[in-house]
């Protein structure tokens, strides 16, 4: 497994990113049951850094707290079988490893989220790359019952970790 991790934003929340991340991504992979060695990009970033991401890209002008950029396209959330067939140009062709994508969190969100609901830095940057990694691995929360399966998904991968509220 390969995180690439960016800091762009020299914000200390007292978190080890790069630990977290491991374990974060690792578990979500886990959890999803990929057979394949996987590499996922990370950048941290700030409310200005990601506004104008979320501007470019979705055409929103507004900072957001994470974003993900997935390179797999799946017909059903982390349906692996065909992927090597189908989609060979989504392995490294040196590592071999399967490049899920990029994962961009604004560090301000982190902050302002954590102290809005009332939990720990550390639990609110492990939600967003939780979050991130089901996206990145083909779940989305658009429809109502989308939303209620890839939730319960990142708690219980957060649980995994006895990371809680």
């Amino acid at each position: 497994m390969t995180i690439c991790l960016e800091q762009e934003y020299q914000l200390d929340l007292g978190i080890n990113y790069k630990e977290m991340a491991d374990k974060v991504v690792e578990a979500a992979l886990d959890y999803e049951k990929c057979p394949y060695e996987c590499e996922v990009n990370i950048i941290l970033t700030d409310n200005p850094g990601i506004h104008e991401i979320n501007k470019e890209s979705r055409k929103i002008d507004r900072p957001t707290d994470v974003l993900s950029f997935p390179m797999v396209e799946y017909e059903t959330p982390s349906d692996f079988e065909t992927i090597e067939e189908e989609q060979p140009e989504c392995f490294h062709p040196e590592t071999g490893e399967l490049m899920l994508g990029d994962i961009i969190i604004s560090l301000d969100k982190v902050k302002e989220q954590a102290e809005s609901y009332g939990h720990s830095l550390e639990r609110e940057y492990a939600f967003l790359l939780a979050h991130s990694m089901l996206h990145l691995m083909g779940y989305d929360h658009m429809e109502k019952e989308e939303e209620k399966v890839m939730f319960q998904k990142q708690e219980e991968i957060l649980e995994s970790l006895n990371i809680t509220r």
